[in-house]
């Protein structure tokens, strides 16, 4: 609904907000997310451990498993949980995320339209989250150049790494407090929206803990008081610059903490630890060139930026994503050419799908005419959308999961059959005892809850997003999603599912 101001200028009025039921189990889900995700992150960052092994020894036998015992090998901190927190960290990690920021204002990037909103605009982005990425890896090489493994980055995130996390946990849930409360300021239904400011359909449903959780405005922007610089530059779009900067390239700058640590311990570097940080930069890179291709993702469109996206992008991803080369680091595993050669063949199979499938239809979306999708074929819906019945989009509804899923396999498969224990030894040259890490018939395999939970926990995530994808389609496009699913029968996998 568009109304006149002065007979010129048209002016957005807020529609009535659409309202759909609850996800994740409703408030009794968002619960168990909101506070049982954080308490899982520690358990994986103590109980997984180079004090005496991964998993601590004490879970091998359950029946002699004492409190006082794991706390003693996990290296749980003498002054206890308020010792997770050191305002010191805080401080450096809040620069961190000053510094992207510094970077995403001054910096020159792209600036495109976002799809048509339900009052009828298009909000504008700034992107340069690539360039961004390359400066301070750029800065992180110099360093690592002068100092090598004893570059203060890779000491400080090694050796604070649980007051790591709980800096990223204030900063997450601090963001969350304020776009819930923020979002309270958005215009009524039949007022004037200038800022195009709108509540997500999914995220007013009027519990509080729910709504915290989901997200209640859909896409909530601050403009930032920094004079000479362009509209787009201090305008901040936070589920946008969340989901592509501080997290994304955070999970890459702990994996490299990470080999100089095994470095640091072993004097070499492994190739497994390499190439699980390689495909995971890779991904990491990819997704950061290609930032303009998020506004079309269901998280843009559809999402509200609530606790779940702001734990998720500045928490989860970036410590339990590199949880395999923190793995790597305390056990060095040598894959050999076999072992590199298992590792890159689903690699490659997913790539080429993923990338594929994305960019097929981010060209579809924004030029039909392009020469490489202008033979596609499609449905036409009442909605206006037009939905791909060809290409790898004729394959499968969501082709683009099962390629990001397979891709997944690289960050786990290096580390093998996992398990270890460290063995405390005396060298008589030193006169002092020495750490080793070495898999015994006990420990081989007790350790892939911890490497492989991330391939477990991604495929069932997919999986989840598929289902509420199907179901927002289905509202959207009614009869014609029963057309086109009646062409495109597969999900995720063609022909199986």
């Amino acid at each position: 609904m568009i109304s006149k101001k002065d007979s010129k200028t048209a002016v957005p009025i807020q529609p009535v907000p659409e309202k759909r039921g609850y996800e994740f189990f409703g408030p009794y889900g968002a619960f168990a997310i909101t506070f049982g995700l954080p308490v899982l992150l520690f358990g994986f960052t103590f109980l997984c451990n180079d004090v005496s092994g991964c998993p601590a020894p004490s879970l091998l036998h359950p029946s002699t498993l004492t409190l006082d015992k794991l706390k003693e090998e996990v290296g749980w901190p003498t002054g206890g949980i308020p010792a997770l927190y050191d305002t010191e960290v805080l401080l450096w990690v809040l620069s961190y995320y000053l510094l992207q920021l510094v970077l995403y204002v001054v910096l020159p990037g792209q600036v495109a339209d976002g799809t048509e909103l339900a009052c009828g605009g298009r909000l504008r982005y700034k992107f340069n989250a690539f360039p961004t990425a390359v400066l301070i890896l750029s800065g992180l090489a110099a360093g690592t150049y002068l100092y090598g493994a004893e570059f203060v980055v890779w000491t400080f995130l090694w050796d604070n790494y649980p007051q790591v996390i709980t800096a990223n946990l204030i900063i997450c849930s601090a963001l969350a407090i304020f776009v819930y409360v923020n979002s309270f300021s958005v215009p009524a239904p039949g007022q004037r929206n200038p800022e195009l400011r709108q509540l997500a359909p999914g995220g007013h449903s009027g519990n509080v803990l729910y709504d915290f959780f989901i997200g209640r405005e859909l896409n909530p922007r601050v403009r930032l008081p920094i004079p000479f610089v362009d509209e787009a530059s201090r305008t901040l779009d936070l589920k946008v610059w969340n989901e592509m900067r501080p997290g994304l390239l955070g999970w890459i700058i702990l994996n490299l903490s990470n080999i100089a640590r095994q470095y640091r311990t072993y004097g070499y570097v492994t190739d497994s630890i390499v190439l699980s940080t390689l495909f995971q930069a890779f991904y990491v890179l990819d997704g950061l060139y290609m930032e303009p291709a998020l506004l079309t993702t269901m998280d843009v469109i559809m999402d509200g930026f609530g606790y779940m996206l702001s734990f998720g992008d500045l928490t989860w991803v970036p410590f339990m994503y590199n949880f395999q080369t923190r793995y790597l680091a305390m056990f060095p595993y040598e894959l050999g050419l076999s072992g590199i050669a298992v590792v890159l063949a689903p690699t490659a199979v997913g790539y080429m799908i993923f990338r594929g499938a994305n960019n097929q239809k981010n060209r579809f979306r924004t030029d039909p005419n392009d020469p490489r999708v202008k033979d596609i074929k499609y449905i036409q819906t009442a909605h206006g959308s037009k939905l791909m019945t060809s290409g790898w989009w004729g394959m499968a509804r969501h082709i683009n999961y099962l390629g990001d899923w397979l891709m997944s396999w690289s960050y786990s498969l290096p580390t093998g059959i996992s398990g270890f224990v460290i063995l405390k030894t005396f060298n008589p040259a030193t006169g002092e005892l020495e750490k080793q890490a070495v898999q015994t018939a006990e420990s081989r395999g007790a350790a892939l809850i911890f490497t492989y939970f991330f391939l477990i926990y991604f495929g069932v995530l997919l999986i989840h997003r598929e289902r509420r994808d199907e179901e927002k389609c289905k509202r959207k496009y009614g009869k014609d999603w029963d057309r086109y699913t009646s062409l495109v029968r597969s999900r995720i996998v063609p022909g199986i599912y």
